[in-house]
C-alpha cells in the first residue's frame, strides 16, 4: 500500500469540481475493517486498499482526507474533497443530495449487539447508533428510544457503560467486539440500505465514470473478490454486476 500523509489536501482546479488528475478521497478513518487510522497515523483498511487500486486503474493521483462522519456529505458537497469512500450504503435519501458509483460491496446487514448474557428490549428499550446513519434512522422510526453518538465506538461504549441497552451497527463493524469480547449479537439481522458505493458530487459525472470503470474492471478480473476475502468480517456476497 502506498503511504500518503493523512490529511494531505490537493487543490482542485475549479471550485466544486475534481481536478483532472488529482482526487481527494474522503473517509471517516474510524470504522474498521472498512477504514481506520493505523499506528503510523495513516488511513488503513479495506477501503484504503480498494481506493488506491481504483485510483491506479483510473489513472488518478489520489490523496486521503479524514473527516468526521456526521459532516462527511456536507463537506463533499462544499468541495473539501472529491469522493466519499467510507462504508456508505447507497440510499434514496442520500442519492437526492450526492451521486454514487456502482456498488463495490453488497448490502451488509445491520445487527444488534448487547452485553453478553443480557436480554435487552430491542423494540421498546434504549438503542445506541452512530448519528447520520441508516441504523439511526431505523431506530428512530421504531418503538425504541434512540441515543445517537458521533462515532461508532462511542455508540458501543454507551452499551458498556449502561447508557443504552443495545447498539445497532453494521455486522462487519460489530464482529470484532462480539468475537471473544464482552458483547454478543442479539435479535435478528436488520436489512436496511443498499450496497456500498463511493459518493461523489452530482457535477462530477466524468469522475464517476472513471471510478465505475475501475470498479467494473476489478469485478471482472476477480481482484475485488480477492480483496474482500482478505477481510472475512465484510459481506462476502457478490456485489451487483457492472
Amino acid at each position: 500500500m502506498k503511504k500518503i500523509a493523512l490529511g494531505t489536501i490537493v487543490l482542485a482546479l475549479a471550485a466544486g469540481t475534481a481536478a483532472a488528475q488529482d482526487v481527494r478521497m474522503g473517509t471517516e478513518g474510524a470504522y474498521p475493517p472498512y477504514n481506520f487510522v493505523n499506528d503510523d497515523g495513516e488511513i488503513d483498511g479495506f477501503e484504503r486498499k480498494l481506493g488506491d487500486e481504483l485510483c491506479e486503474r483510473a489513472g488518478l493521483t489520489c490523496t486521503w482526507v479524514k473527516n468526521d462522519w456526521d459532516s462527511i456529505i456536507p463537506n463533499l458537497v462544499s468541495g473539501n474533497y472529491d469522493t466519499i469512500i467510507a462504508g456508505m450504503s447507497i440510499t434514496a435519501e442520500r442519492d437526492e443530495v450526492i451521486d454514487f458509483t456502482q456498488e463495490y460491496l453488497p448490502p451488509d446487514p445491520s445487527a444488534f449487539a448487547a452485553l453478553a448474557g443480557s436480554t435487552p428490549d430491542l423494540e421498546g428499550g434504549v438503542i445506541a447508533a452512530q448519528s447520520a446513519t441508516i441504523q439511526a434512522s431505523f431506530v428512530a422510526s421504531s418503538g425504541a428510544t434512540l441515543v445517537e453518538f458521533a462515532t461508532p465506538d462511542e455508540a458501543v461504549n454507551a452499551v458498556r457503560n449502561g447508557e443504552a441497552d443495545a447498539v445497532l451497527a453494521d455486522t462487519a463493524f460489530l464482529a470484532e467486539m462480539v468475537d471473544g469480547g464482552d458483547m454478543e449479537f442479539v435479535g435478528d439481522p436488520v436489512y436496511i440500505g443498499g450496497g456500498v458505493g463511493m459518493g461523489l458530487r452530482e457535477s462530477d459525472a466524468d469522475l464517476k465514470a472513471k471510478f465505475n470503470d475501475a470498479i467494473c474492471s476489478m469485478k471482472k478480473d476477480g481482484s475485488l473478490a480477492k480483496l474482500v476475502a482478505e477481510y472475512p468480517e465484510l459481506p462476502q456476497g457478490k456485489p451487483a454486476d457492472c
